[in-house]
């Protein structure tokens, strides 16, 4: 089966400034993009909706996060339902990520209580999963991942894994400009196929897109997008550079 390629680009905190944002904007805006990939842009949250009524048609944008509540004093968050990210047109939500697991102390219980509300609030979901570099070296990659996900397997349907992108990421290769080797990126996204497998369906396995996020450059993701268990790319500083550009049409013939 033809998975469609993925490319997300996860400006995390950038630009820091409305010039970096519309210097941004008018180098993908005036790019040659392969049209059979899926494009992304996660801005901070002050630049969605901007940034949503200035992309050409073919790039969506996604929110970095979102609250599992519905409603509430909630200071400081994403309301995941209408009217805000679902009401204003806004497709995807990256959910998971490391520096929520770490620095915010997310749960896998929590990803996947935010996971299933945002679902039910019609959002697509980038759900990222990744080992640190201690579990790596310690041979526990399969094991944590699986862990990761396995929280979200126990609160959705089989049907709901249309809605959702893995983005396997592992700890250890973002921002440190060491990138997975071709054969570690496929091994762990072989595993997850494996898993899905398991504990969903053969057929959610097939279907499901994993992409791989970790120091994704100009200068790799050829490789890595040849890889046949690799459907794109979630990507981190090189996504504010004209790189992404080439990033974005690696699989492009």
């Amino acid at each position: 089966m033809s998975r469609q390629f993925f490319v997300g680009g996860n400006w995390k905190m950038n630009p820091v400034s409305r010039e970096e944002k519309k210097a941004l904007v008018n180098t993908l805006n005036s790019a040659d993009l392969d049209p059979a990939t899926e494009v992304v842009i996660a801005p901070p949250s002050l630049y969605i909706l901007p940034l949503k009524d200035t992309l050409k048609n073919n790039i969506q944008v996604s929110a970095q996060n979102c609250y599992e509540k519905p409603k509430g004093a909630f200071t400081g968050e994403i309301r995941r339902v209408a009217p805000q990210l679902a009401d204003a047109g806004i497709p995807y939500v990256i959910l998971g990520h490391s520096e929520r697991r770490k620095e915010f102390k997310e749960s896998d219980e929590l990803v996947a209580g935010k996971t299933k509300a945002a679902l039910e609030s019609k959002l697509k979901v980038i759900l990222c999963v990744g080992e640190d570099k201690d579990q790596r070296e310690a041979g526990e990659t399969a094991a944590v991942v699986n862990r990761q996900l396995q929280a979200v397997v126990n609160v959705l349907t089989p049907g709901d894994w249309s809605q959702i992108v893995i983005a396997y990421e592992p700890v250890w290769a973002i921002g440190t400009g060491i990138v997975a080797t071709p054969e570690q990126a496929q091994e762990a996204h072989a595993d997850i196929r494996a898993f899905l497998k398991r504990q969903v369906s053969p057929e959610v396995a097939e279907k499901t897109r994993i992409i791989y996020g970790g120091s994704v450059s100009a200068n790799n993701c050829n490789n890595l997008a040849t890889l046949p268990d690799v459907d794109g790319f979630l990507v981190g500083g090189a996504s504010l550079t004209a790189q992404f550009v080439d990033i974005i049409n690696s699989k492009r013939k």
